[in-house]
């Protein structure tokens, strides 16, 4: 059972956390445990945890903050083993180096600062960039499917399935895009078929119809023919 000032010291730190949260880091206490807390933290930009998402656990003991916490990390991550503790100058694996004015924000903020280093400790492994980024890309459906991730970081929840809605959408559009290039052709020839069958045909001019019904060269044989005399106006039809 937590002893009072553990309570109290937590509760404090719960409320400056939700006033002033860490960067990149999400800390909640468990509903029905306060030394039993879970976080998120945010990959970093510009390394191969960019866009990750990761779920992992702290576990305070009942004399804290006298003595260091337990850390562990549920996503695969490509960084630290999943389910095992974590060492870290602020967590139980060193209760010689742990100091009371640490807090859970300096923890968070600790272990990701560790979490982007290369640095080897109890509970890590060595893995490729590749790996890391692939990890990273999955991690929040690999989240999604943990109750206690939905139920303490419904945001994240709503992130990812935002996420899906709009990666479904894209594929949509591009095969409305595509149905619609393949048919605007016949749309064209449909649409150049109607305007030539309404299209008014230009009225011609009288003159031009007269002179194409009795062309000069006509009029020119009959007056050798026959020696028909032809006025001059009529020549110029």
């Amino acid at each position: 059972m937590a002893e009072k000032a553990c309570v109290k010291r937590l509760q404090k730190e719960y409320r400056a956390l939700c006033k002033e949260p860490a960067p990149q880091c999400v800390a909640r206490p468990s509903s029905n445990n306060i030394l039993e807390w879970y976080y998120v933290l945010e990959g970093s930009a510009g390394t191969p945890f960019a866009g990750g998402y990761y779920f992992g656990k702290i576990k305070f003991p009942p004399e804290y903050p006298f003595k260091p916490p337990g850390i562990s990390m549920t996503t695969p991550n490509g960084r630290f083993k999943t389910q095992t503790k974590i060492c870290l100058s602020m967590s139980d694996f060193h209760p010689e180096s742990w100091n009371p004015m640490w807090s859970v924000s300096s923890i968070l903020t600790g272990l990701l600062s560790f979490m982007m280093d290369n640095s080897p400790t109890t509970g890590s492994v060595t893995t490729t960039v590749a790996e890391k980024q692939r990890l990273a890309k999955s991690s929040l459906a690999f989240n999604c499917k943990n109750i206690k991730f939905r139920n303490l970081f419904p945001e994240f929840v709503e992130k990812y399935e935002g996420q899906q809605l709009s990666e479904k959408a894209v594929p949509e559009q591009k095969r409305a895009e595509q149905a619609l290039e393949e048919v605007r052709p016949l749309l064209e020839q449909i649409g150049n078929s109607k305007g030539e069958v309404n299209k008014p045909e230009p009225q011609r001019d009288i003159k031009n119809v007269r002179r194409q019904s009795f062309p000069t060269w006509v009029l020119v044989l009959l007056v050798s023919i026959f020696g028909i005399v032809i006025s001059l106006p009529l020549l110029q039809l």
